[in-house]
């Protein structure tokens, strides 16, 4: 289950390989805490009810529920799938309550997607980008670069964007990333971006001379910071863990600042990681003007 939302509530088997074996996932199922949704696809709980909620509500997959039908990664799995139904369409105020509930025209933009109807690429874009919190909408648009959107094709989206939230969206687009590795990674991207004096690129290479110290998660070449959303299960073992250790410490030793945040910092209490990240920065700044 912290592998499956760390990678946004989807995955396959070859993305938990290495990262739980089958008896776990197995385990897993069987106590209802993980899906097969089809063969070689995994995800939570949430995510495999959504549908059936859908069509109960005479609704179509929208925003979040949408995406992660399309198979990317969100960085949260909403508790009340998200929906769409027409303008004028009366949904029972029973049915309502399952359900977070958009309205808007549809034609056009549905398609069906594994036997269930959702709203097309474009469709979800658009109102991820435009309709949820930055963070969550940088998420969603990093995973949908990774799965084949181009990052053209999302700026023209956003570009085309009118109205409420057409200004977050075009910020989304402009900052979404192929090479951001999952929504947990994302998130605290999103952090970052809003921290004034920091600027982080992800999965940068970083150098001592000659010497390859390795591609953290975001960098901050200026400042000489590194951010690396850390997980305990990306570990695995003792020689991932040691492996880690040395390349943390070879970062420090070359002038490195190099910051680690879990999940549950990330996700739980963001406004401790900014706050962090705004100390660090003063640090650095000063420490750059001391040495002229």
């Amino acid at each position: 289950m912290e592998v499956l939302a760390e990678l946004g509530g989807v995955a396959t088997r070859a993305q938990l390989r290495g990262r739980c074996d089958d008896h776990q996932l197995l385990a897993a199922r069987e106590a209802g805490l993980v899906v097969r949704l089809s063969r070689g696809r995994y995800v939570l709980p949430g995510v495999a009810q959504a549908p059936r909620l859908a069509h109960a509500a005479g609704a179509v997959l929208s925003h979040r529920s949408a995406a992660a039908q399309h198979g990317w990664g969100v960085a949260v799995v909403p508790p009340r799938p998200d929906v769409v139904v027409p303008q004028n369409r009366r949904v029972d105020a029973a049915v309502r309550r399952t359900v977070t509930l958009h309205r808007g025209w549809l034609e056009g933009e549905v398609v069906d997607v594994g036997g269930i109807r959702t709203t097309s690429v474009d469709r979800t874009i658009t109102d991820c980008l435009r309709a949820l919190p930055f963070n969550e909408a940088l998420a969603i648009a990093d995973s949908a670069l990774r799965a084949g959107v181009t990052h053209r094709r999302m700026v023209q989206l956003a570009s085309a964007t009118k109205g409420p939230g057409s200004m977050q969206a075009r910020r989304v687009a402009e900052q979404a990333s192929i090479k951001a590795a999952n929504p947990f990674e994302s998130v605290l991207r999103a952090i970052a971006l809003g921290v004034e004096g920091l600027s982080v690129r992800p999965q940068s290479e970083l150098w001592s001379g000659a010497v390859f110290l390795g591609r953290p998660d975001l960098v901050d070449h200026h400042l000489k910071i590194v951010l690396e959303a850390d997980s305990f299960t990306w570990h695995g073992n003792r020689t991932a863990l040691a492996h880690d250790c040395r390349r943390y410490d070879e970062m420090v030793a070359a002038g490195w600042l190099v910051l680690r945040f879990a999940y549950e910092q990330v996700m739980g209490d963001p406004g401790w990681v900014a706050e962090v990240l705004t100390r660090s920065v003063l640090l650095r700044s000063n420490g750059l003007a001391a040495t002229g």
